[in-house]
């Protein structure tokens, strides 16, 4: 069977699969999930077109990747082919761990196990099934590999995850602001004292880098409407699993229902718990939503009827934080006229902030090599005044509340 495979991206045209090894772990059926678990969650109920998976990303991934290590390479730098493939798996694998529509999962029916923890679980499944050849791949995703330009290339304010996320998710909701020059910006890329810098002439790249991602945070990530439809979400799977603790039967497939069964935390997310999560995709939460929109509770009912049709919540955003006052008189509401309790009417009405930082100047900095030999941080490098400005993060609250009688 042929294992260099060639695939067709929409943004970089023709991808090669680099070896056989690579081959195996995308045709591995724990990689295969990622084709049923949507890139950006929610957010197609505000950008139709954005439908792409965790898939089309992390093949998107290695692609750029591979232009990375030639770069690299080209330039001097020395790279192994035991390294080289490590850091494709690496970068293969890193949002392997993603459960249903994202980030969902990580705050409703699992507590607080984050998807780079699943992801580590799931790289060390794997390892033990292709005996061991996942071991240097683990070390760069864990940061511990000693060439600290590798765990930069996987995690850091430049990295390959970034460079193709930015450039797919623009691609994809015809959001033209996140379009980024990847492709010039992995050609400026090079690496001092075992540091991933890069090259004076990429600055303006760079710039552009940190502008889109900001833009794109406020216009696409942080969307009001997205934002309420993931929050929407979240109680949906919050709901059921309080209905579940009471005893109340709900129809969903085993994978779901275990999850409602059990109170899993990073502590006791065994391989057992691992085979059942890599049967969890979108569609099991879809198909539990359109059989819990008919049932007898209030909250669960309303909850999964208004995603499902697309009837969300009104969501104010403000500078400041919401006003308790404000709270209550949303909840006081609902309560008289559904007869509900606090605690239910709470499902419908709340408060939340969100953050942006496009450039963070305490951890892992982008660092520019003039010509000179001289390094320098980018906000110092560049003559851009606002980049200084786009490093400090911004908060901004909301409240969310029902437009109409549900």
């Amino acid at each position: 069977m042929n294992k260099l495979k060639i695939l067709n991206d929409p943004i970089y045209g023709f991808i090669t699969i680099p070896n056989s090894l690579i081959f195996d772990l995308i045709q591995h059926r724990y990689f295969q999930r990622l084709r049923r678990i949507t890139q950006m969650g929610m957010s197609y109920l505000v950008y139709p077109g954005a439908h792409h998976t965790r898939f089309h990303h992390a093949i998107g991934c290695v692609h750029l990747m591979q232009q990375a290590v030639n770069v690299l390479r080209f330039k001097g730098v020395t790279i192994s082919e035991e390294e080289e493939t490590g850091l494709y798996i690496a970068i293969l694998l890193h949002d392997i761990g993603h459960g249903p529509f994202s980030h969902a999962m990580e705050h409703s029916i699992v507590n607080n196990v984050s998807h780079e923890e699943i992801s580590l679980l799931f790289m060390t499944r794997l390892n033990e099934e292709f005996n061991g050849s996942l071991t240097l791949a683990i070390q760069i995703f864990k940061g511990e590999y000693p060439r600290n330009f590798m765990c930069q290339l996987i995690s850091g304010q430049i990295d390959m995850d970034r460079a193709d996320y930015l450039k797919r998710d623009s691609f994809y909701t015809g959001v033209a602001e996140g379009n980024i020059n990847s492709e010039r910006l992995i050609t400026m890329l090079n690496v001092v004292g075992d540091d991933l810098v890069v090259e004076e002439k990429g600055i303006y790249s760079v710039e552009k880098f940190i502008i889109a991602r900001r833009l794109m945070y406020w216009q696409v990530y942080l969307h009001k409407t997205g934002l309420v439809a993931e929050q929407l979400l979240i109680r949906v799977l919050k709901r059921a699993k309080e209905l579940h603790d009471l005893g109340i039967a709900l129809q969903a497939s085993p994978a779901v229902l275990f999850f409602l069964n059990n109170k899993i935390s990073i502590n006791n997310f065994n391989n057992e718990t691992l085979e059942v999560f890599a049967q969890l995709d979108d569609y099991d939460i879809v198909s539990a939503m359109k059989h819990w929109q008919n049932h007898d509770d209030f909250v669960l009912s309303n909850l999964c009827e208004m995603i499902i049709n697309r009837n969300l919540l009104k969501i104010k955003i403000k500078n400041k934080n919401i006003k308790e006052s404000s709270l209550e008189k949303q909840t006081k509401a609902l309560m008289i006229a559904y007869n509900i309790t606090k605690a239910e009417a709470r499902y419908f009405v709340f408060t939340g902030s969100i953050s942006n930082q496009a450039y963070q100047l305490s951890t892992k900095r982008i660092n520019i090599l003039h010509k000179s030999g001289k390094i320098e941080d980018i906000v110092k490098a560049s003559d851009q005044l606002n980049l200084k400005a786009l490093s400090k993060p911004v908060t901004k609250y909301y409240i969310c509340y029902p437009k109409v009688k549900l």
